[in-house]
């Protein structure tokens, strides 16, 4: 695996395999990858030529600056477990190579409701500072396909968008969603959680699929106060939100026969420690 920390160093190897008609395939991160991060890895080699992870503790989508802090850098290990999946390129750059002085960084995207509701509700200027990043990523590395996981559904939904708005020709392939053995979505905040909290943190997994049946024969607004009743009964925990929305335009709907697609998105406050997780309903 090739390591690289200055933007012109990766420009000039994979402007090199891109003259070879080489695929590239990118899986952004910020590290202390568990088994939801390799699986995109896995995906990126299996469909592309070559393999490009970064590791970037991106700034400027944290709202709460003690996240930040305790956000778990693992950098070592996490060079180790991409070199156990033969990943092709680790990008691991100082922030000053992502954001130089005097570089317009601005994603120049309105976003509208997208990004006002559910994490954007909670987390003021996240998604601001996410497509700031992310955008800046893409015109560094230039992919054929950027791999995000559906457990961030918001965000690569507004990446999506951002991408045609910005007419930018990267496939987005969106990957499920891995979880652990009692269905908790595997995190990297999951560390962080007592013995008692992890247990109790199943029980978000079991909500939604409470949801995914009981969308058979309730209303949306029907199903959405119940769920929010079972989390907010799980020991140490509050819901931020249990949302009901279209697939594609993240608009809350009010029957399942208005969007082809409805995902069920919701966030929990367990202890001190946000969890995020979703499901396809419909």
């Amino acid at each position: 695996m090739l390591l690289f920390t200055r933007v012109a160093d990766l420009q000039q190897y994979l402007n090199e395999e891109r003259a070879k008609n080489a695929a590239i395939g990118f899986v952004p991160t910020m590290g202390a990858l568990h088994e939801g991060h390799l699986s995109l890895i896995r995906a990126a080699k299996s469909e592309c030529d070559i393999s490009v992870c970064s590791i970037f503790v991106n700034p400027t989508q944290f709202n709460d600056q003690d996240d930040l802090i305790r956000y778990p850098r693992t950098g070592a290990e996490d060079a180790h477990l991409l070199t156990l999946e033969n990943n092709d390129v680790l990008f691991m750059p100082p922030a000053a190579e992502i954001y130089p002085p005097g570089l317009d960084i601005m994603h120049g995207v309105d976003f509208g409701n997208m990004a006002t509701q559910m994490e954007g509700a909670h987390r003021p200027g996240h998604f601001d500072g996410m497509a700031q990043v992310v955008r800046r990523l893409i015109d560094i590395v230039q992919p054929d396909r950027l791999y995000m996981g559906q457990k961030d559904y918001q965000q690569q939904a507004l990446c999506r968008y951002m991408f045609k708005v910005l007419k930018y020709e990267v496939e987005v392939v969106t990957c499920p969603i891995m979880r652990e053995e009692d269905g908790l979505a595997m995190s990297s905040r999951n560390r962080h959680l007592t013995t008692k909290e992890r247990k109790n943190a199943a029980d978000i997994n079991r909500t939604l699929h409470w949801a995914k049946e009981a969308a058979k024969t309730l209303s949306p607004a029907e199903v959405i106060q119940q769920a929010l009743e079972k989390l907010n009964s799980i020991p140490d925990a509050k819901a931020d939100y249990f949302e009901i929305v279209n697939g594609d335009t993240l608009e809350r709907i009010d029957s399942f026969d208005d969007a082809d697609i409805a995902v069920a998105c919701t966030t929990v406050q367990l202890g001190k420690v946000r969890l995020l997780d979703n499901m396809v309903l419909k």
